[in-house]
């Protein structure tokens, strides 16, 4: 399956095998999944949810500061 993946201002289109979820998409691409929000065809989703043939998914980096 082909995926377009967007971080910040970079965006690639990366083949995934079927039945992935957010989380393994994450942890291929070795992102903490504490540390972003995913947000899938311009929806917000959990990391448990399945990516599909086509999907737009884009990795919002959370920032912490104190």
């Amino acid at each position: 399956m082909k995926i377009n993946v967007k971080v910040g201002n970079n965006e690639d289109t990366v083949t995934v095998s079927e039945d992935k979820t957010i989380k393994d998409l994450l942890e291929s691409m070795e992102i903490a999944v504490e540390t972003v929000v995913v947000k899938k065809n311009d929806y917000i989703v959990i990391d448990e949810e399945l990516i599909e043939d086509g999907d737009s998914i884009e990795i919002i980096q959370v920032i912490y500061g104190g």
